[in-house]
């Protein structure tokens, strides 16, 4: 199995970086995963990454050949154990998978779980905007909420934050659904960005035209 595992490694130009070869013939650059060692926080990021190379550079290698690239990237800490343990049960019968998404089922079940729920959950309610747009904002709290267990009003609420709330709130319609606030609040950053570089321009625009009458007023 391990020397199958390097094999398959071999042909798809080794761990880490991107692909440049397919053989499904396309000539699309992918970014393959990073190394998972089991950390319940990064096992959805790794999943994503999986399953898009897997969709968009092995769609013709076969459920086996799937699986097996997949674990190739399984290492490290905790990761160890629980791979080679998997790599026994598949030479001996004992696990067959009829696809590799039950594989990343079962990899998300057993390093997610509860944690990663948890974890999600803490880094969406301590999110803020800062200096970021907000279409910025939106893509980060959107990968937060993957996996948080929030959704509908809890969700909207986590969502609403003092810089925005009142604004949103004392809109002439009522804001029902997340995808409303999202939406709305990315108007209303764009309005404001836009306000303020018109400030700064008039700004400017005064500065300049305030030198000009003191050079002509001097001697």
């Amino acid at each position: 199995m391990q020397a199958q595992i390097q094999a398959l490694l071999a042909a798809q130009g080794g761990a880490g970086g991107t692909a440049t070869g397919s053989n499904t013939g396309s000539h699309m650059e992918v970014a393959k995963p990073a190394i998972f060692n089991g950390e319940a926080g990064k096992v959805g990021s790794f999943i994503t990454a999986c399953r898009l190379f897997v969709r968009m550079k092995m769609r013709g290698n076969t459920v086996e050949e799937q699986v097996q690239w997949v674990l190739s990237y399984v290492q490290g800490e905790s990761a160890d154990i629980w791979k080679e343990n998997m790599m026994e049960e598949l030479e001996l019968g004992e696990v067959e998978y009829e696809n590799m998404e039950e594989l990343l089922t079962n990899i998300k079940k057993e390093f997610g779980g509860g944690e990663e729920e948890s974890i999600k959950a803490a880094e969406l309610r301590k999110m803020e905007q800062g200096g970021r747009t907000m279409e910025e904002f939106i893509q980060e709290f959107k990968r937060a909420a993957r996996g948080s267990g929030y959704e509908g009003r809890p969700l909207v609420e986590e969502f609403k934050n003092e810089g925005i709330r009142r604004k949103l709130m004392e809109a002439e319609n009522p804001l029902l659904s997340i995808e409303q606030w999202y939406k709305r609040a990315t108007a209303l950053d764009k309005n404001w960005r836009e306000s303020r570089r018109e400030e700064e321009r008039f700004r400017k625009k005064e500065v300049g035209e305030g030198q000009k009458q003191e050079r002509q007023s001097l001697p």
